[in-house]
């Protein structure tokens, strides 16, 4: 692994979940990336056209994850990662998502996901 962008706690409103609440009302979650990209032509030039947009990534993540309804959260996992992959910089990504206060009889304070995706 060599350079990482890495997005941490991103938020999200999203119906995501297998049970009846679950696609009926908005539950919080959390996104971490670590997006895998080659940063030292921006290291060197100081310009944000050669490298990855941090605004425009969460942009499209939070658009990805709330434009429909999803039942799991490993479709969620893969939904972002393939978001993040057509930036043509992202060689691979990590992608660890979160539902906050899951709707189980424990307490449990988040469950989670996470994979790592690469073209």
């Amino acid at each position: 692994m060599g350079d990482l962008i890495v997005l941490r706690a991103h938020r999200v409103l999203a119906y995501i979940g297998a049970l009846p609440e679950e696609q009926t009302r908005r539950q919080p979650f959390e996104v971490d990336l670590d997006i895998e990209a080659d940063l030292s032509v921006a290291g060197a030039s100081d310009d944000l056209t050669e490298t990855i947009d941090y605004g425009a990534v969460t942009a499209a993540v939070e658009g990805a994850l709330t434009e429909g309804r999803i039942v799991l959260l490993e479709r969620a996992a893969q939904v972002v990662a393939d978001c993040v992959l057509e930036h043509p910089l992202a060689s691979a990504v990590t992608v660890e998502i979160r539902k906050l206060r899951p709707p189980v009889p424990h307490d449990l304070a988040s469950s989670g996901v996470r994979i790592r995706r690469s073209r």
